[in-house]
């Protein structure tokens, strides 16, 4: 976490415990996976992880079994035999996870979908057994320490002895035949009859072993059976097979999952173990590791399952949790207490979250509303506590001084605060002295060109974004779209303000070449076996403005619509990052279709969609500088007024329609604070209508980012109706 990955190869080299093993298949996976580049994770990088990362759950497991047997094993006070082996696999099954969600394979990818459910449910073990300790250390009794022997008992031992994800038990019974998830024939110890453990909620879970599973690569694409809209197939849940045919992960076929059983939900009652480090209970420096490790990778879960998006609901059905936004960032916080890679990686995920996801919505609840004497722990988690923020990343500035990756979220820091020019500054000082980590050199890059996008430097921009292409292989084709938008707000600055016609032509040259370069770009790389959906986007856009142009008779510069670059900073909330100022060059800007621009001539030929687009924009711009009437009144005349069908297929934008629902809950849920009393509960109500409509929205472009958002909101209106306690009705 220092920029050393070397120097962390170096220590790790010569051990062959199950923590050395994991340690160093975590340093191939920040090698593989901390720039998402699936060129590099396809070829030597992706399959030394892969395989660094086999190799720890075996080790792992086989720790595991020893450690049943051994009477010199750790016994701790808190957790069962065998923990910190369980630890291990299931850190290791969550990289697994990963890097096999990020592989182009839609084979790995479901295999990674299977590995994060087994460590949701190791973690969820240790977890409760944390929980079970501190219900009997709050007891003060005779039976508190009853609580306590009992977990050194052979029951407890043998509640982890087969911890789910993995861990067969130790009885030599009759052998399998197996095939590993590497499809290569081996032999393992063989299980009788199926122990069981249970989770925090008592529930019991069948002992198994994924490498009883056998997963096959298939073709993803045939031309006698095309890809269906629905999944036409069958799976078995506890035992039945299910139909799936009519099931889709459309939002909008939500009352035909009823055959399905529900998600299991996590309890709301678990008793945190939120000691100092130094603590007496945390004496052990191997209950320190536990401890720290299960909080961060059980956080980041219930953290990342709780903001799966409306589209991709059913997803919770195949990983078979609910997540748990408020009890997993609690969790990070805990773990990001400790120095050592646990506490640093949290610290890394909290700041990205509060950074990322929380900057990236915009229905979100005060923080200081979950203040409360009775429980000061959960306070500063909701929202963007800000000073909490700020003394994490000094923090973690102190300990790992060399790290770019702190550099980088105090610019994304600065941004959230709208101060993006002081961001962009902290941003040049580490180019600097560049990381000897490309994908962190990449990350950094990449902030830049979108804060100079946010700030309108279109020469920064366009620069930027080029450079990004020979430091990332992710998405080139938005790289080269977005450094084509910048220069089309040249030209069209250029223009209006007279500049000489040689400035003129060059922007015009400039904004044509990069846009022409994006569609070659695009489908050339994949997630799950799909385009990006960016990809996608850029696609379309492209053949949408040559459509006009040959319709419209008029070069392809000017046949580009409603300003290309307002709309990617919209798709990233740059609005929520930017001052006065620079809402108002926004809103200039966006005068260029129908207010004075040399566009305007063109504007009454323009279809309902691109006007839609507009209104959007606009009404997202005026809703960050507060006209909370005017964002109402541009957004019901633009869009809301618009018959529906109007507004999508062919080569329309159809992500208008759900966007201006979006923004119109935002403009109420804002409005709240200036209300107060029973007008502050209609405006929740209000806005609880306009979210519900765009979360149930049919399947529409980029509707993945747009859900995130929603289901932001949703989260943060089903916790302010629960603070409220009946007020609703």
């Amino acid at each position: 976490m220092n920029d050393d990955l070397q120097a962390a190869e170096d220590g790790l080299a010569n051990g062959t415990s199950s923590f050395h093993k994991m340690g160093k298949g975590m340093v191939a996976f920040l090698r593989a996976t901390l720039g998402f580049e699936p060129e590099i994770m396809r070829e030597a990088e992706y399959n030394e992880a892969s395989e660094r990362l086999a190799d720890a759950e075996t080790t792992a497991s086989a720790d595991h079994r020893k450690s049943q047997r051994d009477s010199h094993a750790h016994r701790s006070v808190i957790y069962p035999i065998g923990s910190e082996f369980a630890l291990c696999h299931a850190e290791s099954q969550l990289m697994s996870a990963v890097v096999g969600v990020l592989n182009e394979s839609l084979t790995e990818s479901i295999r990674g979908f299977y590995k994060l459910r087994k460590a949701f449910v190791t973690l969820d073990a240790i977890l409760a057994a944390e929980d079970k300790y501190v219900r009997g250390q709050s007891r003060r009794t005779v039976g508190a320490r009853v609580s306590a022997d009992s977990l050194r008992s052979n029951r407890s031992a043998r509640s982890m002895k087969a911890v789910p994800g993995g861990f067969g038990d130790e009885r030599p019974s009759a052998k399998k035949h197996e095939k590993s998830l590497l499809d290569t024939v081996r032999q393992n110890e063989a299980q009788a009859a199926a122990n069981t453990t249970t989770n925090s909620n008592g529930r019991p879970i069948a002992e198994d072993d994924d490498e009883d599973d056998e997963f096959y690569d298939v073709d993803e694409s045939h031309e006698s059976s095309p890809a269906t809209d629905t999944y036409a197939g069958h799976v078995e849940i506890d035992g039945v097979i299910k139909d799936l045919a009519n099931n889709s992960l459309d939002d909008d076929n939500r009352t035909e999952t009823q055959d399905l059983p529900p998600p299991k939900a996590l309890s709301s009652d678990n008793q945190v173990l939120d000691h100092d480090p130094d603590s007496d209970v945390f004496s052990n420096p191997i209950d320190v590791f536990i401890h720290s490790g299960a909080n961060l990778c059980f956080g980041l879960l219930l953290v990342m399952i709780s903001m799966i998006p409306p589209a991709f609901n059913k997803l919770l059905f195949i990983i078979g949790f609910h997540g748990d936004r408020d009890r997993g960032l609690r969790l990070l916080w805990q773990a990001s207490k400790f120095h050592n890679i646990n506490g640093a990686m949290a610290g890394l995920c909290l700041l990205g979250y509060y950074h990322a996801v929380v900057g990236f919505a915009d229905i979100l609840p005060e923080p200081s509303s979950t203040r409360t004497s009775a429980n000061e722990s959960q306070q500063d988690v909701q929202g963007y506590p800000k000073e909490r923020c700020e003394s994490l990343l000094q923090d973690m500035r102190t300990r790992h001084p060399k790290s770019h990756l702190w550099l980088l979220e105090e610019a994304r820091m600065e941004a959230m605060n709208r101060r993006l020019s002081t961001a962009l500054s902290l941003l040049e000082s580490s180019s600097t002295t560049k990381s000897p980590l490309k994908q962190v050199e990449a990350l950094n890059m990449f902030e830049k060109s979108l804060n100079a996008m946010y700030i309108h430097d279109y020469a920064l921009c366009a620069e930027s974004f080029i450079k990004c292409i020979d430091l990332n292989n992710w998405s080139h084709a938005l790289y080269y779209y977005n450094a084509g938008t910048a220069h089309v707000e040249s030209y069209r600055h250029a223009k209006m303000s007279g500049r000489p016609d040689k400035e003129i032509k060059q922007h015009a040259e400039m904004a044509t070449e990069y846009l022409r370069q994006a569609p070659k770009h695009a489908g050339k790389k994949k997630f799950m076996a799909r385009q990006l959906p960016f990809d996608v986007f850029v696609t379309r856009k492209i053949q949408k403005w040559d459509a006009r142009a040959k319709e419209w008779g008029i070069p392809f510069i000017d046949a580009v619509g409603v300003s290309p670059l307002e709309e990617m900073i919209f798709f990233w909330n740059g609005y929520r990052r930017m001052d006065h100022s620079q809402l108002q060059t926004s809103l200039e800007n966006l005068e260029w279709s129908d207010g004075n621009g040399q566009n305007s001539a063109t504007w009454a030929k323009e279809e309902a969609d691109e006007k839609a687009v507009l209104a959007v924009l606009r009404g997202a711009t005026l809703r960050n500088l507060g006209r909370w009437d005017a964002v109402a009144e541009v957004l019901k005349k633009g869009v809301l007024a618009v018959p529906g069908a109007e507004l999508k297929g062919g080569l329309r934008d159809d992500w208008t329609g759900p966007c201006a629902h979006y923004e119109m809950g935002v403009g109420a849920w804002m409005r709240r604070k200036e209300a107060g009393g029973k007008d502050e509960v209609e405006w929740v109500k209000e806005c609880e209508g306009w979210i519900d409509k765009a979360a149930k929205w049919e399947s529409y472009e980029l509707d993945a980012r747009v859900g995130l958002k929603v289901a932001t909101a949703q989260d943060t209106l089903k916790k302010y109706w629960q603070e409220k306690k009946g007020v609703r009705d």
